[in-house]
């Protein structure tokens, strides 16, 4: 008879963006510092959707931004 609970262990990956980022970019940037940017502004918008949307998705993906 198959056990009723089934328990796997998986090693998981935390990415942590550090806030704040850069403002601006700049044409000596490299890619991950213009991601760095990129997400920054996702998470400091203003509208209340947009940041719920992109929280869900952090939350999916384990992302987490950190206030430095």
């Amino acid at each position: 008879m198959p056990q009723s609970i089934q328990y796997e262990k998986v090693m998981t990956e935390i990415v942590y963006i550090n806030l704040p980022g850069p403002a601006q970019p700049t044409e000596r940037m490299t890619g991950g510092e213009l991601l760095h940017g990129f997400l920054t502004d996702l998470y400091t918008t203003s509208s209340p959707e947009t940041k719920s949307f992109v929280l869900g998705l952090c939350n999916k993906w384990n992302v987490r931004y950190r206030e430095a």
